[in-house]
C-alpha cells in the first residue's frame, strides 16, 4: 500500500519555485509573452515537462502548493499567467489594481481563441528558452511535455491538444483535464466549442487524464451557477475520449479544492464563496497532485504500476473516489 500512497505525499526531489517575467518587465527577447510561474527540482537531471493552464479569474498563484507537489516527484511544472497586462476591477465602487506580475484576464470573453494561441505561443517559447530558466544542471525534457488545465484552462488544453485554432508547434505526449468545463450548459458552449456530444469523438493521439469534482455541479447558493456544469464538464470530457483514457471523481469536493489552502486578495476570496467547497483543499490537492504523477509516470515513464494499483484499489487515495474508470 505503501507503493500507492507515495504519490499523494511530497515526493523525495527538492523544489525551487520562481517567476519568470514578459518580455514588457525585462525589455529582453528571450523572455516569454505571459508571466510563468515555474516550478522545478534542483537535483541534476532530465525532467518531463507539465504545463498547467489555470482556471477561469484565478491567479496561476494559486495553484503554488499543487505545482510543488508534482514537481517533488521529477517534473518541471510551468503556469503561465494568461495575460500580462494590468487588470483594473471596480466591484460595488471598489477599485483593485493587480500588479504585472498576477495579472490575470483582461477580463476574458466567453471566447477562448486567443487563449489557445497564446498557449501555442508558450510551447514554442519553451522550446527554445525554457532550459536557460532553470536550475543549473537541470534539463528539460520536451520529448516527454504534457499539457494539464483546470476549468476553463482545461478547455483550453484539450483544445491545444486537438489542434482547435492553431496547432500546437511542439508534440503533446499527454493531456490532463482537471473539472475542465467547455461553457454555461449543453447548448451555451464557450468557442470554439470541444465537445460534440457524441461518444469517442475526441480524437486525440495522447494518453488523457480527466479529474472530476462531486460538488462541481452543484449550486452552492441561489447567486451562483453551478461552477462545472453537467453536460459541460469532465463527464462529458471522458465520455468523448478515446483509448488510452483515465477518470477519477472526487466525491466530496468541490471545483476549486485542488488550490492553495489559502487564496488572498478579492480573487483569492471568490474561491471560497462562488463554488460550492468540501470541508478543507488539502485532501482534495493532493488527491489532484498525486493521481496527476502517477498518470505521468505511467504514459511518460512507463511506470504503469502505482497507477493501475489505484484503479484496483481507489480506497488508497486520500480523498472517496466515486468513480474510477479507464479506457484501454
Amino acid at each position: 500500500m505503501a507503493s500507492v500512497k507515495y504519490v499523494f505525499e511530497k515526493g523525495s526531489k527538492s523544489v525551487k519555485m520562481f517567476t519568470v517575467q514578459t518580455k514588457a518587465c525585462k525589455k529582453t527577447e528571450n523572455s516569454p509573452m505571459k508571466p510563468l510561474l515555474v516550478a522545478s527540482p534542483v537535483e541534476e537531471g532530465d525532467y518531463p515537462v507539465v504545463v498547467f493552464l489555470h482556471g477561469y479569474l484565478l491567479y496561476n498563484s494559486f495553484y503554488s502548493q499543487l505545482f510543488n507537489h508534482v514537481a517533488s516527484h521529477g517534473f518541471i511544472v510551468i503556469g503561465p499567467q494568461n495575460s500580462s497586462l494590468r487588470l483594473v476591477e471596480r466591484v460595488n465602487n471598489f477599485r483593485q489594481e493587480e500588479t504585472e506580475t498576477s495579472a490575470l484576464y483582461v477580463v476574458s470573453g466567453a471566447d477562448t481563441t486567443e487563449e489557445i494561441k497564446s498557449a501555442a505561443s508558450l510551447l514554442d517559447w519553451l522550446t527554445h528558452n525554457l532550459a536557460s530558466t532553470l536550475p543549473p544542471q537541470v534539463r528539460p525534457d520536451l520529448t516527454k511535455l504534457s499539457i494539464a488545465g483546470h476549468s476553463r484552462g482545461g478547455k483550453v488544453a484539450f483544445a491545444l491538444a486537438l489542434g482547435k485554432v492553431v496547432s500546437s508547434p511542439i508534440k503533446i505526449s499527454a493531456l490532463i483535464g482537471i473539472d475542465p468545463v467547455d461553457g454555461m450548459d449543453m447548448g451555451n458552449q464557450t468557442p470554439p466549442p470541444i465537445l460534440t456530444y457524441e461518444p469517442n469523438s475526441l480524437k486525440l493521439d495522447m494518453p488523457v487524464l480527466v479529474v472530476g469534482s462531486g460538488l462541481g455541479e452543484l449550486k452552492r447558493n441561489a447567486l451562483f451557477p453551478p461552477a462545472a456544469p453537467k453536460g459541460v464538464s469532465h463527464e462529458q470530457f471522458f465520455n468523448e475520449c478515446c483509448a488510452p483514457a483515465c477518470y477519477f471523481v472526487a466525491k466530496d469536493y468541490g471545483h476549486v479544492d485542488m488550490l492553495d489552502d489559502e487564496t488572498k486578495g478579492f480573487r483569492g476570496n471568490l474561491t471560497y464563496c462562488i463554488a460550492k467547497n468540501g470541508k478543507e483543499r488539502k485532501p482534495m490537492r493532493l488527491f489532484v497532485g498525486g493521481i496527476m504523477v502517477a498518470f505521468l509516470k505511467a504514459y511518460l515513464e512507463q511506470e504503469k504500476g502505482t497507477l493501475m494499483a489505484i484503479k484496483d484499489n481507489p480506497g488508497a487515495a486520500p480523498v472517496e473516489v466515486s468513480t474510477c474508470s479507464f479506457l484501454e
